[in-house]
């Protein structure tokens, strides 16, 4: 940034592009921050597109932004559909660029001011950003399976892989490898990306459950990250109820894996071509699944993570073991994705009432 100020300070050199020129170093300077802070390389490269985005819908420079132009950047045809909590992130990476610009401890005010006659401004304000008032701000549509449902579910994968390994079709191996992929992601409460990257390397003994050996816990290195830092890590403990994942998981393992020649990967869900399975491929392989079954186009893939956290608590688990085996920092969070069944309420009211009866007899 000296440089560039030394150069903006000379009578003699001008810039063949100005605006181009420090609208790059401010990208870089900006870059360079985030990576000060720890931030990841995807985290920064996604803010970066967005900043570039906006450059080419305002047709401005950052020194020329007002407010409107962030207001009908996230209003316009390629924002206007994202969730509540997309637009925030949208909001809050636009003002953390724009705090950069204007810190004091930056020249960026002052080169501005020399080179265009005008300087950066905070665009991103508390009456035309959106604030985080709710605990949940998805679809109201979004919701865990039934236990029915999460049966139907695993019964539907099950009859695909026994339907191809009877024909001689291609495929049994891959749908017996997506039937345990997902029955993995409802037995510990995984999201897609934990889903995705686990290893045989995460899979661990538990010594208060010797009878499962090495699929007694997993241990989740790819967590959920905050404030764009490194990913977060957790062991999931297998829990009793689920002990019926151990067979499946043991027969993927020890005999259907090998069949795909994976070489020296160590993902245990590998491809045909030896790769790593994606998460988009989880996305639409979960919906081909789902709609073979004929369950609601409402129920994702991540619908089986939510389905975890309230069977846990049908079952009886305290609230913070379950906190702990999904991952999450706040209790609150965990709660927004608890949605236990009518049965469960009536179980409880019928024990609190039973405790009634019993005092007063």
């Amino acid at each position: 940034m000296r440089t560039l100020r030394a150069v903006s300070d000379s009578s003699n050199v001008a810039f063949v592009t100005p605006e181009a020129t420090v609208f790059e170093a401010m990208l870089g300077g900006w870059e360079s921050q985030q990576r000060s802070r720890g931030l990841r390389s995807t985290t920064i490269a996604t803010r970066r597109r967005l900043i570039l985005r906006l450059q080419e819908f305002s047709g401005r420079m950052p020194w020329e932004w007002n407010a409107q132009d962030v207001e009908e950047f996230i209003s316009g045809p390629d924002q206007r559909l994202k969730s509540l909590s997309t637009m925030r992130h949208n909001h809050n990476a636009i003002k953390t660029f724009c705090a950069y610009l204007i810190d004091p401890n930056y020249d960026w005010v002052e080169i501005c001011e020399n080179q265009f006659g005008s300087h950066p401004v905070q665009v991103c304000l508390p009456w035309n950003t959106v604030a985080h008032k709710a605990q949940y701000e998805g679809s109201g549509k979004r919701r865990p399976l039934s236990f029915d449902e999460v049966e139907t579910l695993f019964d539907t994968a099950d009859a695909k892989v026994e339907e191809l390994a009877a024909s001689g079709k291609k495929g049994a191996l891959a749908a017996l490898r997506d039937s345990q992929i997902f029955k993995t992601a409802y037995a510990f409460g995984l999201r897609r990306n934990e889903l995705a990257q686990l290893d045989l390397a995460d899979l661990h003994y538990n010594p208060e459950a010797k009878q499962w050996g090495r699929y007694a816990a997993l241990h989740v290195r790819w967590g959920k990250a905050a404030g764009g830092g490194a990913p977060r890590r957790r062991t999931v403990l297998l829990v009793p109820e689920f002990d019926w994942w151990v067979p499946g998981m043991r027969q993927w393992v020890e005999q259907g894996r090998d069949r795909f020649d994976p070489g020296e990967l160590d993902a245990i869900w590998v491809t045909e071509r030896r790769t790593r399975i994606s998460g988009g491929y989880l996305d639409r392989r979960f919906a081909e699944l789902r709609a073979e079954a004929g369950l609601p186009e409402e129920l994702t893939l991540h619908s089986l993570r939510h389905s975890y956290v309230t069977h846990l608590i049908e079952h009886g688990y305290a609230d913070r073991f379950v906190q702990e085996q999904v991952g999450h920092q706040h209790s609150s969070t965990t709660s927004i994705y608890t949605s236990v069944s009518g049965d469960f309420k009536n179980r409880i009211l019928a024990q609190a009432l039973r405790k009634i009866t019993e005092e007063e007899g």
